[in-house]
């Protein structure tokens, strides 16, 4: 394993963040980033979570659970993804208090 490390630029919902890792861990870094990225934008798309912060909630709510129940994908059955994005949104909208 290499000490070296290094500084990516990476893109979540067009945000930039610079992000340092070692150097031999950067396509792990990528992936991650370009799933955590394919997450927040499909819940986003959903219409039903509004601002960032939560969405971001969402996406990690629902990776979590996927690990933590063995799941290999994260949205390998839309109909389930959806209806425990709306149990999820309903979770939060009851913890944290609305900015409208």
């Amino acid at each position: 394993m290499s000490n070296d490390v290094t500084t990516l630029s990476i893109k979540i919902m067009g945000k930039e963040y610079q992000i340092s890792c070692p150097a031999d861990e950067e396509e792990a870094l990528k992936r991650s980033a370009r799933y955590l990225n394919d997450q927040m934008v499909e819940i986003r798309s959903t219409g039903k979570v509004v601002g960032v912060d939560r969405v971001a909630v969402m996406a990690a709510l629902n990776i979590t659970n996927d690990l933590l129940t063995g799941s290999k994908s994260a949205s390998s059955d839309q109909e389930v993804t959806n209806r425990r994005v709306k149990m999820l949104n309903e979770k939060i909208a009851n913890v944290i208090p609305s900015a409208d």
